[in-house]
């Protein structure tokens, strides 16, 4: 039987259908377990497609598949498997994405090249070759406009609760909708960590303005989790346009004042899924978050506070409580940005520790120690040399 989430962990909210979407989650037997394993949906002819992938130079073969079929801009299936990765599998693993896009294309009626595939689970075992295209069929009897449910709980593995999210906005004054589910709990890193998101609107888009409208996202949000520090092989998230939205005004460039809204709206989503993400993975009840400010751009900020969240000896003083400010300092150090030491400052849950260079010395140690027993911990970094910010989250 499939695992319940615990009443500790969110519940899915009541997810309403897209227009042009259909999607389904079921049992079909590519775990051992008998959970639900794959997930298909169905998209509108016209649909486009924006992707973002594992920066892994050891990538899964579904990973290399869509990467390809990416510049088509278009996509009309994809389907995920979870419980077996498909990653160094040689020819055996590229025959099975390839029979998994033919016989989805032939059933659905469309291009291989609008076929999308992913999968997670274990590395190097390698299956027949048409271990996932056997079971297309199924996935596709299944198609519904609200399995949102099974869908999100197909695409897990080590998760222990599926993850959704939902976002109304408007684009002029029409409203589109937004709808993501996503899967992640371990080997979690920059770059986006052993984790699946595909997101779907209604909205007319682009295929060029949707990927950068998903960069954006991404970088702000499944870029900026960690929970072991480890890249994974198959990261894939896949944000599709319907365009089945009515009246909705035209867009052709990722700057028009009109697509602000629905920018943020994903940024929010997306951020919403990485931060379950790392719930799911604070098995001993830490969630760290780390805002670095006055650094020398964005990507300075985003790379030392990576490089704090990632440090072994910062992660054991917050599991220990010890207000080692030295350790934090070391590791925006070693992060390889600008950072002038005698200009840095640190607060730790809203309590200034270090300023101008140099610990305080008479900063309050107790009230510090009892911010980081609390579990949701906070770290402000001041770099001090220019208007560079960002938010990294870790789990512990």
């Amino acid at each position: 039987m499939t695992k319940k989430p615990q009443n500790a962990f969110p519940e899915l909210p009541k997810i309403p259908s897209i227009a042009g979407v259909r999607i389904s989650g079921v049992v079909a037997g590519l775990k051992d377990n008998g959970e639900h394993d794959l997930f298909v949906a169905e998209l509108a002819r016209g649909s486009t497609v924006a992707g973002t992938f594992t920066r892994s130079k050891c990538p899964g073969m579904p990973v290399e598949w869509s990467k390809r079929q990416l510049a088509g801009g278009r996509v009309r299936a994809i389907v995920a498997s979870s419980g077996n990765s498909n990653v160094f599998t040689g020819g055996q693993g590229r025959q099975l994405v390839e029979n998994t896009a033919t016989v989805t294309a032939k059933l659905i009626g469309c291009r291989k090249s609008e076929v999308f595939l992913a999968s997670t689970g274990i590395i190097g075992e390698k299956k027949n070759a048409t271990f996932v295209a056997d079971k297309v069929p199924m996935g596709l009897k299944a198609l519904k406009k609200t399995a949102w449910h099974d869908a999100a709980l197909s695409i897990m593995t080590t998760d222990r609760f599926p993850k959704a999210a939902i976002r109304k906005v408007k684009i002029g004054n029409v409203d589109v909708m937004l709808v993501g589910i996503g899967k992640g709990s371990q080997m979690i890193a920059p770059d986006m960590g052993t984790m699946l998101s595909f997101l779907f609107t209604d909205a007319k888009i682009p295929a060029k303005v949707l990927q950068s409208c998903l960069k954006r996202a991404v970088d702000r949000s499944f870029n900026c989790i960690s929970v072991d520090s480890d890249t994974s092989t198959s990261d894939t998230v896949l944000l599709s346009a319907t365009g089945q939205v009515k009246r909705q005004p035209s867009i052709e460039r990722a700057n028009n004042p009109m697509l602000r809204d629905f920018r943020e709206a994903l940024d929010d989503m997306t951020g919403e899924l990485a931060r379950m993400i790392i719930r799911d993975g604070a098995k001993k009840g830490h969630f760290l978050t780390c805002d670095v400010i006055g650094a020398e751009s964005q990507r300075a900020a985003r790379n030392i506070g990576r490089s704090i969240v990632d440090s072994t000896l910062v992660r054991v003083g917050v599991a220990g409580a010890e207000p080692r400010v030295g350790r934090i300092v070391m590791a925006v150090g070693k992060a390889g940005e600008r950072a002038e030491r005698d200009l840095l400052g640190i607060a730790i849950g809203g309590i200034q520790v270090a300023e101008a260079g140099e610990t305080l010395p008479d900063f309050d140690a107790k009230t510090v120690i009892k911010h980081l027993k609390a579990g949701q911990v906070h770290f402000t970094i001041d770099i001090g040399i220019g208007r560079g910010k960002a938010r990294v989250w870790s789990a512990l």
